[in-house]
């Protein structure tokens, strides 16, 4: 054998047993999933951690003022991007604080993996300093966890904790590393290339037979309808949507998750669906005789009252790469479980071919009557006498500015987030950034943070209330020392407004608890954070305001936009009713 190539065998050879500690292990794992960004707050339990990101140059590590808003901002990051986000936190208390963002990552199913410190191997089980149960209290809001015990499973570990976490339906996968584990030195053979999962190999492909009989169902319809929703968007499937709907020429709407994946100025989008959506949305998915439901899942915030949703007879296609959302709350005819962006391209392709053709006159009478619902102008709002600032106004001025620049909107969840969803016409996917299942206060702010991160020549906004954006309002100060100038507008109406409106509607006016009464002077509050400060108070100063904000690229700007305090958000469809039983405004309570 020639002398270079016993030295490069020996070389390889080397390479195959060069010791790390696991700590270094686990940075290389993150480089080789392409990791960009890592949110994170220091702890006892991941100082190797911390030790070995400190030796290295190509991901970047964001310090975050408390972890909920790391694994927020490492979510807000995956749902602008697709991505998978990834935050880091200690053991203890910094798990317990990360699992709400956690939780608010499984209920919308979004790609993360969280990395937690853990007490060390020995001391597990015997009340340590800072030992929580990591594995048990998030075994119920992850798609799936993993606690190693030996440095040398780290590498695989991290392979299947990524692999899990962007395929199939999406989801957090939490990878729990106690702290001689990460100071462990192992040999170690490099990362590796492929995973095996006996147990888990999710569908992608749709079932050629059963996608004929939607075709079949599809195009002999009367009244059809398309219903789609955040799974659109996480499989990336917005242009095979638009695809179809325009072939058909049928109406589409958008949940609250899905808004973007349709047009929102497209004519045959009838608006968002479900307790704040539009009447001729909710009376097009109550009276269609043939619903094609693509990545939704039916839950009570869309179709109300079950029973009330029963009551009209119609087929029901539905298209999810998860098996146990299909027929869950609603009983399906024709149940498809694949990736949305591959079972639509095989429709596509069979409409294409197929000689049956939409009945023209059915369809004509059957838009002529959603554009009778449409005529009623649900969205209308009483702009008042001009002396108070209406919040829709604000939110309809932000749009007429940005809807032809490169814009992002985040939200934190309250009035202010469904006047978000009602009043901004997203055209775009993955441009509506909010908490839509678990209904998550103080994710605005660290999901603006970490959009801004990846799209630094977009425009981030963050629309909120004076109530939700005080749950993370300590993140202002990441926002300075990483550079991510973001615009706040915060929608102040001195109550946390949702509970309020409930409060009128259904509790007789008995405002327990909802008003805010020892607001800071968020100005001053902005400007001590080295932020800029805005107090908007007059109706015409609303668009200056937003364009000043604007003007100002390089800074993060608080805008303290006080709003009607009265304001409610209609169309709403009360607890327990069904989604055709709506209040349109207050002449109706």
């Amino acid at each position: 054998m020639e002398l270079s190539k016993v030295e490069h065998a020996a070389a390889a050879d080397a390479a195959a047993t060069s010791e790390l500690r696991g700590a270094e292990i686990l940075v290389k794992a993150l480089q080789a999933e392409n990791v960009k960004y890592i949110w994170g707050y220091p702890g006892g339990a991941v100082l190797h951690i911390y030790d070995a990101f400190f030796k290295q140059d190509t991901i970047q590590h964001v310090l975050v003022r408390h972890e909920q808003a790391a694994v927020h901002a490492a979510d807000g990051y995956a749902r602008a991007t697709g991505d998978v986000g990834v935050a880091l936190v200690t053991s203890g208390p910094g798990v317990t604080n990360a699992v709400t963002g956690i939780a608010t990552a499984y209920m919308d199913s979004i790609p993360m993996v969280i990395i937690t410190g853990q007490v060390p191997t020995h001391a597990i089980g015997l009340d340590a300093f800072q030992e929580c149960d990591t594995v048990g209290i998030t075994r119920p809001i992850v798609k799936h966890n993993f606690l190693v015990k030996d440095a040398r499973d780290l590498a695989e570990t991290m392979k299947k904790a990524f692999h899990i976490a962007r395929s199939g339906r999406p989801g957090p996968v939490v990878v729990d590393i106690p702290k001689d584990v990460s100071f462990k030195k192992v040999p170690y053979a490099g990362y590796p290339a492929s995973v095996e999962m006996r147990s888990y190999n999710p569908v992608r492909k749709g079932h050629g037979g059963q996608i004929r009989k939607a075709l079949q169902l599809l195009l002999t319809a009367k009244r059809p309808y398309i219903y789609t929703g955040g799974g659109v968007l996480l499989s990336n499937a917005s242009a095979e949507l638009r695809t179809l709907v325009d072939m058909l020429g049928y109406p589409c709407t958008n949940t609250l998750m899905g808004l973007g994946a349709y047009p929102a100025s497209d004519r045959k989008f009838l608006g968002m669906l479900g307790m704040h959506g539009t009447v001729e949305a909710n009376n097009a998915m109550q009276n269609c005789d043939v619903l094609l439901a693509v990545g939704a899942r039916f839950d009570d915030r869309v179709i109300g009252n079950p029973k009330h949703f029963a009551q009209n007879e119609r087929k029901i296609i539905h298209i999810d790469i998860d098996p146990s959302s299909i027929s869950k709350r609603v009983k399906v005819d024709i149940p498809i479980v694949g990736d949305v962006k591959e079972v639509l391209n095989e429709l596509i392709a069979m409409v294409k071919e197929s000689t049956i053709k939409p009945d023209g006159n059915a369809l004509g009478a059957w838009w002529d009557t959603i554009e009778g619902w449409r005529k009623r102008d649900c969205m209308k709002y009483n702009p008042g006498k001009g002396d108070v600032i209406k919040p829709q106004f604000v939110v309809e001025t932000l749009w007429n500015m940005t809807k032809d620049a490169d814009t992002y909107i985040t939200s934190d969840v309250g009035q202010h987030q469904m006047w978000a969803a009602q009043y901004y016409k997203f055209d775009e996917p993955r441009r509506w950034i909010n908490s839509g299942g678990l209904g998550t206060m103080g994710v605005g702010i660290p999901y603006a943070m970490g959009i801004k991160l990846a799209k630094p020549e977009s425009e981030v906004f963050c629309i909120t209330g004076e109530g939700s954006v005080q749950m993370c309002i300590q993140e202002l100060s990441t926002c300075l020392q990483y550079n991510t100038p973001i615009k706040i507008c915060a929608l102040n109406n001195r109550y946390l407004g949702m509970v309020r409106q409930w409060q009128e509607i259904d509790y007789e006016g008995r405002y327990s608890h909802s008003y805010m009464d020892a607001l800071p002077n968020f100005v001053k509050l902005a400007e001590a954070y080295g932020h800029v400060g805005m107090l908007i108070e007059r109706p015409e100063d609303v668009e200056p305001a937003l364009r000043e904000a604007r003007r100002l690229k390089d800074r993060t700007v608080f805008m303290d936009f006080r709003t009607d305090p009265t304001e409610n958000v209609f169309p709403m469809v009360q607890a327990g009713k069904g989604i055709t039983e709506m209040l349109l405004g207050s002449e109706d309570l």
